[in-house]
C-alpha cells in the first residue's frame, strides 16, 4: 500500500459479500491498491491476508489449501492463517524471519466481510450499526455487487444527491419531478452526514404503489440518506396514505457501501431489506435485478462519462458550479478529506 495513500485507512471497508467467500475456495480482490486473499478456515471463520508471497511475490490465491494453511504456487512455502510461514521445502528447511505475510483484521457482520486496512488496532466501534439488515424473513433482504471504473467519491456524490432521480431514472423509481425543487434537511456530525427529503406524488413510487391502499392516488413519501465513514450510505425510503405516520410506511432499508479497488475503480456493494411481501423470494430477485438495471444503465452510464471527462482531476480542482442539491454531497467530501488529513498528520507526528 502506498505511503501517501489517498484513502482513509483506519476504518472498516466491505471486502466481500459473505456469500462470495465459500468454504473451500481461495477468493481474491484488490482493495485500496492492495491485493487481498480471502478464505474461510475449516470452522468457517473468515481470514484476510496480503495476496502475495514474500519470496517472489506470487499471488497466493493461485496456490493450494492444506487444511487452514496456504501453499504458495511458485515454490511451495506454506503459510498459516496468521500469515506466518510454517514450511519451507528447500535446502535444510530453514524459515527466514522475513517469511511473513501481512494479515488484516476481518469481521463478518450484516451479510458482509469487513476489512480493516489501517495500522492502528481495529476498532469494532467504528463499524456503523446496520443490524436492520438482519431483521425479518431471509427472503425480505437482498444483496448484490457491482464493479465500477470510477473514483468511489463520484458514487458517494450520486447517492447523497437524490435530486438526480427526477432526471436520470425511469418509471419504476421516478419521483415525478418532486425532489429537484426541495432543499434537503442536512445534519452533520464528526463522522456522519444525514439528509432528508419529504414530498407528495401521484401516483406513488411504483416500487410501493401496489402495496398501498390506493395504488393510483397521492401518497406522502420520505427518504433519508446517512453517510458514515469511510464510504457507507444507508438509505431509507417509504410511502404512506391517509392519516398514517411514516413509522407505519411501506418502505425499505438500503445500504450502499463503496470500497476503492484503486483510485479510479470501485467495488460497489448493495443490500436492501423491505417491510412488505417479505417471504417472496422471486420478488426479491426482481428487486435486485431492477437495482442493477437502474444503476448500470442509468446512474452508471452518466457517472462513467463524468469520470472520463474529469480524467485524473479532483472535483474541486475543476471549480464546479455548486447548487442547493449539492449540500449533502459536498459535506461528505469535506468530512472525508478532513478525516484523511487528520490520519496522515497523526501518522507523521
Amino acid at each position: 500500500m502506498e505511503t501517501n495513500t489517498p484513502y482513509l485507512l483506519n476504518a472498516w471497508y466491505a471486502a466481500a459479500l459473505s456469500t462470495e467467500v465459500g468454504p473451500e475456495a481461495l477468493f481474491h480482490r484488490k482493495i485500496l491498491d492492495t491485493s487481498i486473499l480471502l478464505y474461510r478456515k475449516q470452522d468457517g471463520t473468515p481470514v484476510a491476508m496480503h495476496d502475495r508471497c514474500p519470496h517472489r511475490f506470487a499471488p497466493l490465491h493461485l496456490g493450494k489449501r492444506q487444511g487452514d494453511e496456504i501453499s504458495c504456487p511458485y515454490h511451495a512455502l506454506r503459510f498459516d492463517c496468521s500469515g506466518k510461514c510454517t514450511h519451507n521445502p528447500h535446502g535444510n528447511g530453514h524459515i527466514p524471519k522475513a517469511a511473513q505475510v501481512k494479515n488484516f483484521p476481518l469481521m463478518e457482520k450484516y451479510g458482509f466481510l469487513w476489512i480493516w486496512m489501517g495500522d492502528q488496532p481495529a476498532d469494532i466501534g467504528l463499524l456503523p450499526d446496520f443490524s436492520e439488515l438482519d431483521r425479518g424473513h431471509p427472503n425480505g433482504a437482498g444483496y448484490t455487487y457491482m464493479r465500477m471504473p470510477v473514483n468511489y467519491e463520484l458514487i458517494l456524490d450520486n447517492v447523497m444527491d437524490l435530486s438526480h432521480i427526477d432526471h436520470v431514472h425511469g418509471e419504476i423509481i421516478t419521483t415525478r419531478g418532486q425532489l429537484s425543487p426541495l432543499v434537503p434537511q442536512v445534519q452533520e456530525t464528526e463522522r456522519s452526514v444525514n439528509a432528508r427529503w419529504e414530498w407528495k406524488q401521484t401516483p406513488p413510487l411504483l416500487i410501493f404503489a401496489n402495496f398501498l391502499p390506493q395504488p393510483t392516488e397521492e401518497a406522502r413519501h420520505y427518504t433519508t440518506v446517512s453517510w458514515t465513514q469511510p464510504a457507507n450510505i444507508q438509505l431509507s425510503v417509504g410511502a404512506v396514505q391517509g392519516e398514517k405516520s411514516f413509522d407505519e410506511c411501506i418502505g425499505q432499508y438500503d445500504l450502499h457501501t463503496m470500497t476503492p479497488e484503486s483510485r479510479f475503480s470501485t467495488h460497489y456493494f448493495f443490500a436492501t431489506r423491505r417491510n412488505h411481501n417479505v417471504e417472496d423470494a422471486e420478488y426479491n430477485a426482481i428487486k435486485i435485478k431492477a437495482m442493477h438495471e437502474a444503476f448500470e444503465n442509468e446512474d452508471g452510464q452518466i457517472i462513467r462519462s463524468v469520470q472520463e471527462e474529469m480524467g485524473m482531476s479532483d472535483l474541486f480542482d475543476l471549480n464546479p458550479v455548486l447548487m442547493s442539491n449539492d449540500v449533502a454531497a459536498v459535506k461528505v467530501r469535506r468530512s472525508l478529506k478532513r478525516l484523511i488529513d487528520n490520519e496522515k498528520r497523526l501518522k507523521a507526528a
